[in-house]
């Protein structure tokens, strides 16, 4: 009996119930997207976040690198205080490898042209390094420092010995020199001489554009440090910091079992930077936290409004529910009266209508979750130029939610069944 009256009720009252499934289905649509972009935007966001840089510095254990890249000019630390080069591979070597992006070894030091003492620095451009599982890895400044502006090309790599070698020359030095791309120099170490010719002019806004910028084999041939670097930068990919993350910066030794474990599987700027330094012998690997913590603080903030445009749209929709549901139990209060006065029960009554309301929300539901993919694949190519992944994990639990939507709004004006009388209501009060 209460599935006929529940099949008679949606074939005469097709109109209010289509408004229902409307209202439900533009809900769904926007909640199941919304979840589909925050599950997959931290990983987007965080690749779009790396403009800012690498955010993993890795030096030699016992002396701070840092001075000496940022601000200070000089010749490299001694031998026994850098970092082999043959140990770079190990940075694709540990157990968030995946998140690994790119890095860039350094080496600076000076050397004599035209008279003139000028600051060079050795890195990789887009450099081919030999990684386990990875037949073709490229990695270089190109990769982990996109906001470095080029006018003109990049040096070739790999360079080698023997061949005229392409620099980048930094744009403050070009400004001061009078040297232009194309032009040719002879750089003269403390081991030797070298070609090069100017490829492109660097703009960095950093320390880079007093110097001149140029393959890591060529500074190491004319500074006699063969398979040396000074330090490393590194960009990965990092979830946000949290309290377990900030105890382990804090004291790491303090931590129970169990919190290490969950720390060190966890993709913190920390924990990677712990491992690597586990991997590179001789090393101290720190965060660079400027950057770490910009990039966490963002995505908490994107994700943030993600979930307040979600509840808006959960409210908006109970609300509209609401309203649907109180104009029929009045245009129905007849049928109502009529089936207390049959003998229904409070409860009976009720459930018709929230069967009413769940039925509405299950088919606005499940059109709300193919909306919703189209329309987190079109954030995606709009924002990133990539489709966003739309996980299906999204799609049982916007089908709850719309359905709890819909008896969520039906429970307000249900109270008001309570209320009629049999009497009043077929006598026409």
């Amino acid at each position: 009996m209460m599935w006929r009256m529940l099949l008679q009720s949606w074939c005469k009252n097709i109109r209010r119930k289509s408004l229902a499934v409307l209202t439900v289905f533009l809900a769904a649509g926007l909640i199941s997207a919304l979840l589909a972009v925050s599950i997959d935007i931290g990983d987007k966001m965080a690749r779009e976040l790396k403009s800012y840089g690498a955010n993993i510095l890795i030096e030699p254990a016992g002396q701070a690198a840092l001075p000496a890249l940022f601000g200070e000019r000089g010749a490299p630390l001694a031998g026994q205080d850098l970092i082999d080069e043959s140990e770079l591979p190990n940075i694709k070597d540990i157990f968030w490898r995946n998140n690994i992006i790119g890095f860039a070894p350094l080496l600076n030091g000076e050397v004599r042209v035209k008279g003139t003492t000028v600051p060079i620095l050795g890195t990789f451009f887009s450099q081919p390094v030999n990684v386990p599982d990875e037949t073709d890895f490229h990695t270089g400044q190109q990769i982990i420092s996109p906001y470095w502006q080029v006018t003109g090309r990049y040096p070739s790599e790999p360079w080698s010995q023997g061949q005229t070698a392409d620099v980048l020359i930094g744009r403050q030095l070009a400004q001061r020199s009078g040297w232009t791309i194309g032009d040719s120099l002879t750089l003269q170490g403390s081991h030797g001489q070298q070609n090069v010719v100017i490829s492109g002019v660097l703009a960095s806004g950093g320390d880079e554009e007093e110097r001149l910028v140029m393959p890591l084999a060529v500074v190491q041939r004319l500074l006699g440090l063969p398979g040396k670097v000074q330090a490393v930068r590194v960009s990965a990919l990092t979830v946000p910091e949290n309290d377990l993350s900030r105890r382990a910066r804090d004291n790491l030794e303090g931590l129970s079992a169990a919190d290490y474990d969950r720390w060190y599987c966890t993709a913190f700027v920390s924990s990677i930077a712990h491992q690597l330094e586990e991997a590179i012998s001789g090393s101290a690997v720190h965060p660079i936290w400027q950057v770490a913590a910009s990039e966490g603080v963002v995505i908490e903030k994107i994700q943030l409004l993600l979930a307040v445009v979600t509840l808006a749209a959960l409210a908006a929709s109970a609300m509209g529910i609401a309203s649907l549901m109180t104009s029929t139990i009045m245009e129905r209060s007849r049928e109502i009266g009529l089936m207390k006065a049959l003998g229904a029960h409070q409860w009976q009554i009720m459930l018709l209508f929230y069967l009413e309301a769940a039925i509405s929300g299950a088919l606005g539901g499940i059109l709300g979750c193919a909306a919703g993919w189209g329309l987190a694949k079109a954030i995606g190519l709009m924002l990133f130029g990539t489709p966003l992944s739309f996980a299906w994990v999204v799609v049982p639990s916007v089908l709850v939610v719309a359905i709890l939507i819909a008896v969520i709004g039906t429970w307000f004006p249900a109270r008001r069944i309570a209320k009629l009388y049999p009497v009043e209501v077929l006598y026409g009060n």
